[in-house]
């Protein structure tokens, strides 16, 4: 019996040793409609990490099957950028095309974005692509992507938006936010 005693502490300890370190948790998060809100604190600068994250499901031509994928807004290292990240291949940067579509708005397709290298996520960070993809979410209830690839066929997601202008403010709350290009006149 004093055996199965030491084993019992042994695991509790093996357990405590477990304990996940709420940088990269989700403890405190909050919720705006569809949306997950981070309040995690970076434990270097002591100040707030932004993030915000809303999931729906992805399907690409290659996949029998839908699966969950993840749009979120981040201020990351100081600059605002927006992530798509999905459970399988998208395609690479020098021949993927992207485009969206906010609810029954017109669509933009050869959207300035990129593939980060050997991961399935897709980051829209270019000050005039980020400005209008931004300036058309607030108030917008779905956002359809596509994303064309010559090695990984076709991608498309839908993402429920009920809640983003929670998400917005708390993401960029302290980040510079990229202007919408002047338009031009002739």
């Amino acid at each position: 019996m004093r055996g199965m005693a030491w084993i019992g502490v042994i695991f509790a300890g093996l357990l405590g040793g477990c304990v996940r370190d709420p940088y990269v948790g989700a403890e405190g998060d909050t919720r705006s409609a569809e949306w997950y809100i981070a309040h995690q604190v970076d434990r270097v600068t002591g100040t707030e990490l932004p993030s915000a994250a809303v999931h729906g499901w992805g399907s690409n031509s290659y996949v029998d099957f839908p699966k969950i994928s993840q749009f979120q807004l981040t201020c990351f290292d100081g600059h605002p950028l927006v992530r798509f990240a999905f459970a399988f291949k998208i395609g690479n940067d020098r021949e993927s095309v992207f485009g969206y579509r906010f609810d029954d708005r017109p669509g933009h397709a050869g959207v300035e974005a990129r593939v980060v290298k050997g991961q399935p996520m897709l980051v829209l960070e270019e000050p005039a692509a980020l400005a209008t993809f931004l300036s058309e979410l607030p108030g917008s209830r779905k956002l359809y992507i596509r994303i064309r690839s010559l090695i990984a066929g076709r991608t498309s997601a839908e993402y429920p938006l009920e809640g983003s202008e929670a998400a917005i403010k708390a993401a960029f709350a302290n980040c510079p936010m990229p202007a919408l290009p002047a338009k031009r006149t002739s």
